[in-house]
């Protein structure tokens, strides 16, 4: 009896009678670089990458059949586990999803404390892309000095919601908490140091020898196949397309806001790197504009909207009706419509998506995520034929895929 795999078709494609030159190695699933439990089966000759086959799974834990098995309320705080460096994103992400199937929207004192968590989540991402993938190509210095930044950004996550890398900082309907006080004087003094942090990093790197020679023409993107791979974020806009959600099919408050969407035209590493370092000059100018909208709100923090979402606690503790429904609501679970909706987000790394039909039950029927880092992936086995050996770091590095939200 033959014993067969998902890889045995790889395998038989490979000849093995071949000059010394040629081998089969296997790049991770505990390789350092892989970031995330991923193994690429590489075919090389001498140094060069002939064939590529990215092999997923090792990380899978069944998230979408999860959240089948649990009311919609119970699943947010497991979407902290997909894109696990970027976690308010995918809160955000699942919850605006649910809140359109419910046909509700946040009030406006919600919608300002999520937009700015949201932007303060993408610089903390790509500042966790720039020291990670800096250490990967050999630079030292950055990775530290990022980190340091980092850990100033997730203090301020941590005095909003109390946790540092999973926030379940965002709920259906609204956030759970206002501001704490002191805290916008706080974020204020953290954007306003980083534009000199971000010159110190373009400082160590963008005209380093070095480093440009180890990511120019590096991981080379046409728009075309950027397109037909489904690539999204930073990977789309890095090959000279225009295209960003906040600005196509505005949510939140980004439609109200003043800022620009960055494009390159190198379509290689490098131009990815400018983009990341572009962006989170961008997110600073967006939260400058937040930081007064706070304050010209009214107070109220969840949706006015009984059948689905609890009433504030001061209700609960005080109005019979408002508890009884507060218990049902939580041992229960809500009752959306008969529907279903897809709604895309611009996460950190792209398109972030969220499908959900709905047969009127507590539990969703099915759901699916649309996650960037899973067609990035995938364009892997394309883009690391022709290159070398010590390129592929560089190359997996720049599509900044994280595995939490691949094996989902």
């Amino acid at each position: 009896m033959q014993v067969t795999n998902k890889l045995t078709p790889f395998f038989e494609n490979l000849n093995f009678e071949r000059s010394d030159n040629m081998m089969v190695i296997n790049f991770g699933p505990q390789h350092p670089s892989a970031h995330g439990q991923l193994r690429l089966v590489l075919e090389l000759d001498g140094e060069l990458v002939t064939k590529a086959y990215p092999d997923i799974g090792y990380l899978h834990r069944g998230i979408e059949k999860m959240a089948e098995n649990m009311t919609y309320n119970e699943f947010l705080p497991t979407t902290d586990r997909l894109d696990y460096i970027a976690s308010t994103a995918n809160n955000y992400a699942y919850a605006h999803a649910v809140e359109k199937l419910l046909g509700i929207e946040a009030p406006r004192r919600a919608q300002v404390i999520r937009t700015m968590l949201l932007e303060l989540n993408r610089i903390i991402s790509h500042l966790f892309f720039l020291a990670t993938h800096a250490l990967d190509v050999g630079a030292m210095s950055i990775f530290l000095y990022a980190f340091r930044e980092r850990e100033f950004a997730m203090d301020l996550m941590e005095d909003y919601c109390g946790a540092r890398l999973t926030h379940s900082a965002v709920r259906i309907g609204g956030v759970p908490l206002d501001l704490p006080k002191g805290w916008l004087e706080d974020l204020e003094k953290f954007i306003d140091a980083l534009p000199e942090n971000i010159a110190l990093y373009e400082g160590l790197l963008t005209e380093n020898r070095i480093w440009k020679m180890r990511l120019e023409d590096v991981g080379v993107v046409s728009g075309k196949d950027a397109l037909n791979w489904g690539c999204t974020g930073v990977m789309l806009r890095g090959s000279g397309v225009k295209y960003d959600i906040r600005k196509e099919e505005p949510y939140e408050l980004y439609g109200e806001l003043e800022f620009d969407i960055p494009v390159s035209d190198r379509c290689d590493s490098y131009g990815r790197y400018r983009l990341y370092m572009e962006e989170m000059k961008q997110s600073i100018k967006i939260i400058k504009q937040l930081i007064p909208m706070h304050g010209e709100t009214e107070p109220q923090l969840m949706a006015h909207a009984p059948q689905y979402i609890s009433a504030p606690k001061e209700e609960i503790m005080t109005q019979n009706y408002a508890l009884m429904q507060h218990f049902v609501l939580v041992t229960q679970g809500m009752r959306p419509p008969v529907g279903e909706v897809y709604v895309p987000t611009e996460s950190p790394k792209g398109e972030l998506g969220f499908y959900i039909k709905s047969e009127g039950e507590p539990y969703a029927y099915r759901l699916k995520c649309r996650a960037p880092s899973f067609f990035h992936t995938g364009l892997l086995q394309e883009l690391l034929v022709g290159t070398y050996i010590a390129d592929v770091v560089t190359i997996i590095g720049s599509t900044n895929i994280v595995f939490g939200e691949v094996d989902r």
